[in-house]
């Protein structure tokens, strides 16, 4: 089995690569098989540079959104874990008046707090919520 390596070099016994968790590819993988790509082509055939630049381009505006996507979640999990703090131990009352009363645990979902209030019911805890 032949592999390649960071460095260009390719070895006939080395270990394969680990892959990344959940098929996708991370820079060091793209930047080899940038390399590879380059080293392989066809020099009576070259590809464009402005090919592989736009790849290497494509792959770092994916790379920076899933982190900053990581960082709006980080943001979101903390404001909600925020509202949770604030609101144990308070008398909630829902946005159309219909249910109030005292909380006493708070669960995080995906899309907002839920209040469990003394008496069993549960409250979103989202926009139009009172907390006194």
């Amino acid at each position: 089995m032949t592999s390649i390596n960071a460095l260009g070099g390719t070895s006939a016994a080395s270990a394969p690569a680990a892959k990344p968790a959940g098929g996708t590819l991370d820079y060091s993988a793209f930047l080899q098989l940038l390399i590879a790509q380059m080293k392989n082509q066809d020099p009576t055939e070259p590809m464009d540079t402005a090919q592989y630049m736009g790849q290497l381009a494509s792959f770092s505006q994916v790379e920076q959104s899933v982190a900053a996507n990581a960082k709006l979640d980080q943001l979101l999990t903390s404001s909600a874990l925020q509202i949770a703090d604030a609101a144990v131990g308070r008398t909630v009352t829902s946005a159309d008046g219909s249910v109030t009363g005292q909380v006493a645990s708070v669960r995080i979902s995906s899309d907002a707090p839920v209040a469990t209030l003394t008496d069993g019911r549960e409250v979103t805890l989202g926009a139009g919520i009172r907390i006194a």
